[in-house]
């Protein structure tokens, strides 16, 4: 008989999956959360203070960095002038 799980803590981060769980092309992403493999299988694991540095890491990730809005404008002709 498997044992039932614990409650969660009030204060617990609840998981981000969102169910779509599919891995991006490079293998190195969930498209849906946007867990690496190692944080998807260490959440059920990890103690809150882990759970809130690995949505710390997905806030990050989502996050362009301001040279890859640039590069996005000059690809897609945004930043010429009219």
């Amino acid at each position: 008989m498997t044992p039932t799980p614990p409650h969660p803590v009030a204060d617990e981060p609840a998981s981000p999956c969102i169910g779509v769980c599919r891995l991006d092309p490079a293998g190195s992403f969930c498209v849906g959360c946007g867990r690496t493999l190692d944080e998807i299988a260490r959440w059920p694991r990890a103690d809150a203070r882990e759970k809130r540095a690995i949505l710390d890491r997905l806030a990050a990730r989502r996050r362009p960095a301001p040279e890859d809005d640039r590069n996005r404008a000059t690809r897609s002709g945004l930043d010429e002038p009219r």
